[in-house]
């Protein structure tokens, strides 16, 4: 069995507060389709299986943090697993070929490796998320 002292530390101080964290400025998304609705990110990295990881850097390996989005339509492709809680905000998902989906405060979702689809964000969402 391993000592505390050789568990790595997790700061949950800001999850505690995730709903009103103070967030860095992350620039425009990439993945916003709509040049009349450029989407403005911001976010905070709680922790990154990588030390010294960033936004700028190679992307790919575990890691959690607050993201949020202001409204607008985007396309992603997942690179990662990504398991998501929404903290405020709604948006609309819909898979390539499948149905939309609404999420909202409290709401929590899945997207696996692989997944194709729209996000439609209604207004400004934060999320807390996790990828791996």
């Amino acid at each position: 069995m391993s000592s505390a002292a050789e568990v790595p530390f997790i700061d949950t101080t800001v999850l505690a507060a995730a709903a009103t964290a103070e967030l860095e400025d992350w620039g425009l998304l990439e993945e916003a389709t709509s040049a009349d609705t450029p989407m403005q990110v911001h976010g905070v990295t709680m922790w990154s299986a990588s030390p010294g990881s960033s936004e700028s850097e190679d992307e790919g390996g575990p890691e959690t943090g607050i993201w949020q989005c202001t409204a607008g339509p985007s396309y992603w492709v997942q690179e990662e697993n990504e398991f998501v809680y929404i903290l405020s905000g709604s948006l609309t998902v819909t898979p390539d070929g499948g149905k939309p989906a609404t999420f909202g405060a409290g709401d929590c979702a899945m997207f696996p490796r692989g997944w194709r689809g729209t996000w439609d964000l209604h207004e400004t969402v934060r999320k807390v998320y996790v990828l791996f």
